[in-house]
């Protein structure tokens, strides 16, 4: 079965079942609060997180390296970001995960040095024959 039906099939399932969970145990009413209140917190850390990883990307052009890590990192922020617009309880979890730096590198981590260790193959040199075209042989390119 593909990987992205299963996905849009159980996500919400496991988000009414959590709905449900909570809500008997603290009400509806807190259960609402809650979901409004980890999405407000989550996009203002976003926006916070998203900044410092601009700031840093800026950082590692200045320095003429590859901001390699930063743009994965961007991507995953504003995933997350998504995540925690949505109602729930376990895409607020893996939003908060996401946005998190600690987290956000260990989850990331292979990504990036995979990315990293393909642009150092040989990205150095350009191996070439030349030859001097002179004005008066009239060749053209």
């Amino acid at each position: 079965m593909n990987t992205v039906l299963l996905a849009v099939i159980l996500i919400p399932i496991v988000e009414i079942y959590l709905f449900i969970k909570i809500g008997s145990q603290i009400g509806a009413l807190n259960t609402i609060i809650l979901i409004f209140l980890t999405a407000i917190i989550g996009v203002y850390y976003a926006k916070y997180e998203g900044i410092n990883t601009l700031r840093s990307g800026v950082t590692q052009i200045i320095k003429n390296q590859i901001p390699a890590f930063e743009l994965i990192s961007g991507a995953a922020i504003a995933f997350a970001a998504v995540l925690l617009i949505l109602p729930g309880f376990a895409t607020d979890i893996v939003g908060f995960l996401l946005i998190l730096p600690i987290t956000r590198k260990l989850m990331l981590g292979r990504l990036n040095k995979k990315f990293e260790r393909k642009n150092k193959e040989g990205n150095d040199f350009i191996e070439g024959e030349f030859e001097d075209i002179e004005d008066d042989n009239d060749k053209k390119l």
